[in-house]
């Protein structure tokens, strides 16, 4: 009964950028983390940048200084502004919520369905 739902993937040429969207829907209490993974074939899915409800924040030291994530707490949405992207930065983003749904007492990991971002000329 939660949904998250990523928008924002394509095809981009090295130093170009892209802004990837999730929105978070359904039962939901409460927002604890919101953040964004990536994972390419045969490697395991790696954080890329997390933001809780207080907008502290923490980067992959890869994408530090190129990457920025916000998060709209009253549309349950976060971003991730991509700058600067390199090949090394194409795979699967996947949006990842950290959150209470709505009667329960527990926290709990949602993930998005993934949207693909490749970099590339």
């Amino acid at each position: 009964q939660v949904q998250l739902v990523e928008s924002g993937g394509g095809l981009v040429q090295p130093g170009g950028s892209l802004r990837l969207s999730c929105v978070a829907s359904g039962s939901i209490f409460r927002i604890i983390v919101m953040g964004w993974y990536r994972q390419t074939p045969g490697k395991e899915r790696e954080l890329v940048a997390r933001i809780d409800s207080g907008g502290n924040t923490n980067y992959a030291d890869s994408v530090k200084g190129r990457f920025t994530i916000s998060r709209d707490n009253a549309k349950n949405t976060v971003y991730v502004q991509m700058a600067s992207l390199k090949p090394e930065d194409s795979a699967v983003y996947y949006c990842n919520a950290d959150l209470i749904p709505r009667g329960s007492l527990r926290r709990d990991d949602y993930w998005g369905q993934g949207t693909q971002v490749t970099v590339s000329s």
